[in-house]
């Protein structure tokens, strides 16, 4: 049993910024995330990718953020359960809770911050038949290390974001790179599609517009793909590594059946403190919603600080909350 003042569900930007807010009061935290790293959808969509909207950063890679992140709460000690999705939520006669994650890991705690973005993440995957026979066997739904794809073949299917960031990126890894995309123009941004473009005029990609991978094949392990284009012509193409990238598909998963209060799918909460309707349960960052709601990291920061400051009168109910600022008090490291 690991016990804790605070169990954060959610491992993105959110759930680690709170992990400092909690930590300046001296309130110590345990982390869950299905997810084996992290980071969040930060770091499995889109590492490489910059956000312009941090403040006192006028541009960072949402990797480096993650980074920076875990340096703040280093002082803090937070513990983490990392590949584990949350399932049971248990109240306890005396207000504390009871946490138990997919593998029978269980944490106690006084509080819970529900931080896990849009939910648990589900990879959209493309209706090809046997195609589950070669995840883990070169499918991959995700980029994840991006040097476990050097000096290899790679077949890119999408025309979003992460289809464009990421043959842009790893084209310069890659032996032989080719992007499959089912329509004639991107629904990624402007910049990063006339860049894929330009790449393909010059010879750095393959590009097949108008296009789906139709079949993959193998003996065990995937060695080529049936790409049709246009609708008419087959074309299979030999390949080390299939990466669909159709985006994810979020769900709320076992939190539905926890007696929060949702509302299309999110946890409405009191903006006051950013409690749900359990005492002792809090949502923060895209998971939750109210009127004005911004799906922004920056609101997410915000939220996790109100948090904070209610769930200290949780965990010390004798002892009267008082702000101290940063610049005074310094950073206070956890013994």
């Amino acid at each position: 049993m690991i016990t804790t003042d605070i169990c954060i569900v959610g491992a993105g930007p959110v759930g680690l910024f709170a992990v400092f807010e909690a930590g300046l009061l001296k309130m110590r935290c345990h982390v869950v995330d299905a997810l084996p790293v992290v980071g969040g959808q930060l770091a499995e969509i889109y590492p490489k990718k910059p956000i312009y909207d941090i403040p006192g950063f006028p541009s960072i890679l949402a990797g480096e953020l993650v980074e920076n992140l875990m340096k703040q709460i280093e002082p803090f000690h937070p513990t983490f359960t990392l590949g584990e999705r949350v399932e049971e939520l248990d109240k306890q006669e005396d207000g504390s809770f009871i946490v138990t994650t997919s593998e029978g890991t269980k944490i106690a705690c006084k509080v819970v911050v529900i931080a896990g973005g849009l939910g648990s993440f589900e990879p959209r995957k493309p209706a090809i038949e046997s195609l589950e026979n070669f995840e883990g066997k070169g499918v991959a739904y995700m980029v994840r290390d991006p040097e476990l794809f050097r000096s290899k073949r790679i077949v890119v299917a999408g025309g979003g974001d992460s289809a464009l960031d990421w043959t842009i990126y790893l084209a310069g890894l890659a032996e032989e790179l080719t992007l499959v995309h089912r329509g004639s123009t991107f629904r990624g941004a402007p910049e990063s599609a006339e860049k894929v473009l330009s790449m393909a005029e010059e010879g750095h990609i393959k590009l097949l517009l108008k296009s789906n991978v139709t079949d993959v094949h193998g003996n065990g392990k995937l060695d080529s793909v049936t790409v049709m284009i246009d609708n008419e012509t087959e074309h299979k193409i030999e390949t080390d590594y299939f990466i669909p990238l159709f985006g994810l598909v979020p769900k709320l998963g076992p939190l539905e059946n926890w007696g929060l209060e949702l509302e299309k799918g999110a946890i409405v909460v009191n903006t006051f403190d950013y409690s749900t309707n359990i005492e002792g349960v809090y949502a923060i960052g895209d998971i939750n919603t109210y009127p004005g709601k911004l799906k922004l990291i920056l609101c997410g920061f915000h939220e996790a600080a109100l948090m904070a400051q209610s769930a200290y009168n949780i965990i010390y109910p004798d002892k009267k909350f008082v702000l101290k600022y940063t610049t005074v008090n310094g950073i206070q490291e956890l013994s």
